[in-house]
C-alpha cells in the first residue's frame, strides 16, 4: 500500500465517524507534505480538525515515511466545490461565475443536478421611460459554473 494509499484510508475511516464533516480536498506533495481540506454541513469545530489530525498521525510511521500534515478547514473565501456546499448554503449570496456572465444572487435551492438563484435588477420599463426593479430567477447546472464563492456580509 502506498502512502497515499494509506493517509486516504485512514481520513476515510475517520470521517465515517462524523458524518457532518466531509473532505474537500487532499493534496500529499512529492515532499510528503500531506494537506487536508475540510468543510462540514455546520461548520468545522477546531477539534474536529484535531481529531482528523490525530487519526491520521498516530496510525502512520514516521520511521517508514517522514511527513508533515496539515488539516484545516475550508476558508471563508473558498470557492464552492461540491453539491453538499452548495446545499449547505441556501439562503446565502453567491457570486457566481459562468463563462458568460458574474451573477450576486441568493441561492434559494440546490440539487444533484444544478442550483437556482434568485435576484433583483433593474431592468427598463417595458412602457414609458426609466427603469423598475424586478426579481429574477435562473436555473444553473453546476456544469456550467466556473466559480462560486460565498459572499460574506456584515
Amino acid at each position: 500500500m502506498t502512502f497515499k494509499e494509506k493517509v486516504n484510508t485512514l481520513l476515510e475511516e475517520c470521517l465515517q465517524e462524523k458524518p457532518t464533516i466531509f473532505l474537500i480536498d487532499l493534496t500529499i506533495t512529492d515532499a510528503f507534505k500531506v494537506i487536508v481540506t475540510l468543510d462540514g454541513d455546520n461548520g468545522v469545530a477546531l477539534q474536529d480538525c484535531i481529531d482528523v489530525s490525530r487519526a491520521i498521525e498516530n496510525n502512520l510511521d514516521r520511521e517508514e515515511q517522514d511527513f508533515s500534515l496539515e488539516v484545516a478547514s475550508v476558508g471563508v473565501g473558498s470557492p464552492l466545490k461540491m453539491t453538499r456546499q452548495y446545499k449547505k448554503n441556501i439562503g446565502r449570496t453567491l457570486i457566481v461565475k459562468t463563462a458568460t456572465e458574474n451573477i450576486e444572487a441568493e441561492l434559494v435551492e440546490a440539487n444533484d443536478d444544478f442550483v437556482i438563484l434568485s435576484w433583483e435588477a433593474r431592468e427598463p420599463k417595458k412602457i414609458g421611460k426609466g427603469k423598475e426593479t424586478v426579481q429574477k430567477e435562473q436555473q444553473i447546472p453546476y456544469t456550467d459554473i466556473k466559480e462560486a464563492i460565498v459572499t460574506v456580509t456584515f
